[in-house]
């Protein structure tokens, strides 16, 4: 199952480059120990936090193939992929915990974001016979 980190940018809470440094450094050490809690029951695949969207690029193909690229901010942008899990977990109810446990990753003042947290399953390869 892969656990996929959404931010809104119209959350019930600031955006994080508004944050003290204390608050940053507390989100970021929940973000590790959660790491560290997968890896030690087995459950953790992958994960990876992303760059905020102001550092991205769109690419499109363009005549010929070429590439066409457009430079963030994309102020149409009201959500954006923060980051994401790929847990292998026993059962479903397992990754919805853990979803949970990630939503309320702590935020200004230590309060928890209760972020949006995707929960979607990881898709195997197609058979050969399609």
């Amino acid at each position: 199952m892969m656990l996929m980190q959404f931010s809104a940018a119209q959350a019930d809470f600031p955006s994080i480059d508004t944050w003290s440094a204390e608050e940053v450094a507390a989100h970021v050490d929940f973000m590790r120990r959660t790491n560290e809690e997968l890896v030690k029951s087995g459950e953790f695949v992958d994960g990876q936090g992303l760059a905020m969207p102001d550092q991205a690029k769109i690419v499109r193909a363009g005549d010929g193939g070429r590439p066409v690229v457009s430079d963030g901010p994309f102020p149409e942008t009201k959500e954006f992929l923060a980051g994401w899990w790929i847990v292998d977990c026993e059962t479903p109810e397992r990754v919805v915990e853990l979803a949970a446990a990630v939503s309320a990753a702590p935020g200004p003042g230590g309060r928890p974001l209760n972020m949006p947290i995707e929960v979607r399953a990881v898709m195997a390869a197609p058979t050969e016979e399609l």
